[in-house]
């Protein structure tokens, strides 16, 4: 594992949004579904691909807050542009990936520290 400073933790902009919708991406390469996310007013809906089908049926993810890197360039996967990186922890093997989520209820658009 490499060491990196905080001032390069602080570039990385993590910020808490709400799935308002998810559908299948039968085009991606794994199972994945599309996700438009709003982070509030400042940023406003981002879409994602996210591979978290082992998991989370789409009925089931919308209105969840999640959290994502909105920092990073847009990304082409298949015939969608993923602007966001959604955040989730790997479950080893045949488990799938869990999103990160807070706890609790907090603003759309609240920045990680």
């Amino acid at each position: 594992m490499s060491e990196i400073s905080f001032d390069d933790f602080l570039k990385v902009d993590i910020r808490v949004g709400m799935i308002l919708r998810a559908v299948p991406f039968a085009k991606a390469r794994k199972p994945a579904y599309k996700l438009w996310i709003d982070f509030g007013e400042e940023l406003g809906v981002k879409k994602s691909s996210a591979q978290i089908t082992a998991h989370y049926r789409p009925e089931d993810l919308e209105n969840q807050l999640v959290l994502a890197v909105v920092n990073f360039p847009p990304r082409q996967i298949a015939d969608f542009m993923s602007e966001v990186l959604t955040l989730g922890l790997d479950g080893h093997g045949d488990s799938g990936v869990v999103l990160v989520q807070p706890e609790r209820d907090v603003p759309l658009g609240t920045r990680l520290y």
